[in-house]
């Protein structure tokens, strides 16, 4: 059927550094998990374009996958702005009001200099209309997932919020001429 994209979306690699840190774009990825790498390898269609976030850890998932990406700035994480860089439980103690508030509303909270995650579904959204190749395998994050589940089930960005996607797990959505379809989400590939 015409206009049908079948989309792996693929978490990228666990960040090597300090856990509970909101890691900027150039964390380098720990590609320690060789089993699961290639295990997602197989899985992929072999004919299928691929695009990444430019993020570092993207990037580097990709080629421990074997491809070579077109990096979309649409696919980026959430741009958590000045809390870049630092620690949520420095944040918690020491980010003041701020901090607390945005954790009460994180669908439409916005840190400071950074974009809420309704500003990142709308911009995910645009990434998704740039690929119409027939097959996709996306190398992205999980607030990246996130979004594209909000735009295929129609959810609330408050709703999208709930899905857990894991390191190098499997995410599969389908861009059908009728709507949307799910296949699966944050799928350890067995």
């Amino acid at each position: 059927m015409e206009g049908e994209t079948f989309l792996w979306l693929i978490r990228h690699a666990p960040v090597e550094g300090v856990k509970g840190t909101i890691h900027a774009a150039d964390a380098p990825a720990d590609l320690g998990d060789r089993v699961q790498l290639e295990k997602l390898r197989r899985c992929l269609p072999r004919d299928a374009a691929s695009y990444a976030s430019p993020s570092r850890r993207t990037a580097e998932t990709a080629r421990a996958l074997g491809l070579e990406p077109d990096l979309l700035p649409e696919f980026s994480e959430q741009d958590f702005g000045d809390w870049t860089g630092r620690r949520h439980d420095e944040l918690a103690a020491n980010g003041g009001e701020a901090y607390a508030q945005f954790w009460s509303d994180p669908a439409c909270g916005r840190p400071p200099g950074g974009e809420s995650f309704e500003e990142q579904v709308a911009r995910v959204r645009l990434g998704l209309a740039r690929i119409v190749a027939r097959q996709a395998a996306l190398i992205v994050h999980s607030g990246t997932i996130r979004a594209a589940l909000c735009i295929a089930l129609d959810l609330t960005p408050h709703a999208a919020l709930r899905f857990v996607v894991d390191p190098l797990s499997l995410t599969r959505i389908d861009r059908l001429a009728t709507g949307w379809r799910v296949v699966s989400v944050n799928q350890r590939v067995a």
